[in-house]
């Protein structure tokens, strides 16, 4: 089994490769598609914001590969919500892989905005695999200013002043608000279900 890591040259790609390695997985991070033929499952990471985001996707010949494939894929933070249809930062098209559009997150009073720190996992679905072994409450690390609302495919939520998808799936396409490479053993044990749970 090997993973696949698209590099869109984002900044959290090293900290995805390193977590990679010490849970014992191989992988290989691809600038092209052409780099991730022989993988079996792909990871979509993702720091900065949406529109050049998808700029370089759709450049590199990602956008298309990715509405056409049918391999596990897993994005983070910003390659979670650029799943969706839409994104208002930017006004940018998603891969319309998840349905839905990804909004501004609110400043609530009292919080600091963007979200960024440790937050709960709650409102669990029993049944994701990407959470087997991980219990509601468990802490995972956050760092995003636009979120996707709960909706269909929502398996896992956390409050920052309004419910936000934490965890999503629509089939083999699955997605982790949070970082699961900065997120101690909750996280490394999701990329280790990643790795091993069923397409």
């Amino acid at each position: 089994m090997k993973i696949g890591v698209i590099d869109t040259g984002c900044a959290n790609l090293a900290s995805v490769r390193f977590a990679l390695e010490r849970a014992g997985l191989d992988h290989v991070a691809a600038s092209a598609p052409a780099g991730v033929a022989d993988c079996d499952r792909l990871i979509l990471p993702g720091v900065g914001s949406a529109a050049p985001a998808m700029t370089r996707l759709t450049d590199l010949g990602w956008s298309d590969l990715l509405r056409g494939d049918d391999r596990p894929l897993m994005g983070i933070c910003l390659g979670m919500q650029l799943l969706y249809d839409r994104s208002e930062e930017g006004d940018v098209d998603g891969l319309g892989l998840i349905a839905g559009d990804v909004i501004r997150l609110p400043r609530a009073e009292g919080l600091v905005w963007p979200h960024m720190g440790w937050n709960q996992l709650d409102a669990f679905d029993p049944g994701e695999p990407l959470l087997a072994g991980i219990s509601p409450g468990s802490h995972a690390y956050f760092v995003h200013g636009y979120y996707a609302p709960p909706g269909p495919a929502t398996r896992a939520v956390c409050d920052y002043g309004t419910p936000v998808s934490a965890l999503v799936r629509k089939g083999h396409v699955a997605g982790c608000q949070f970082h699961p490479e900065r997120s101690g053993a909750a996280g490394a044990r999701i990329l280790m279900n990643f790795a091993g749970a069923a397409s």
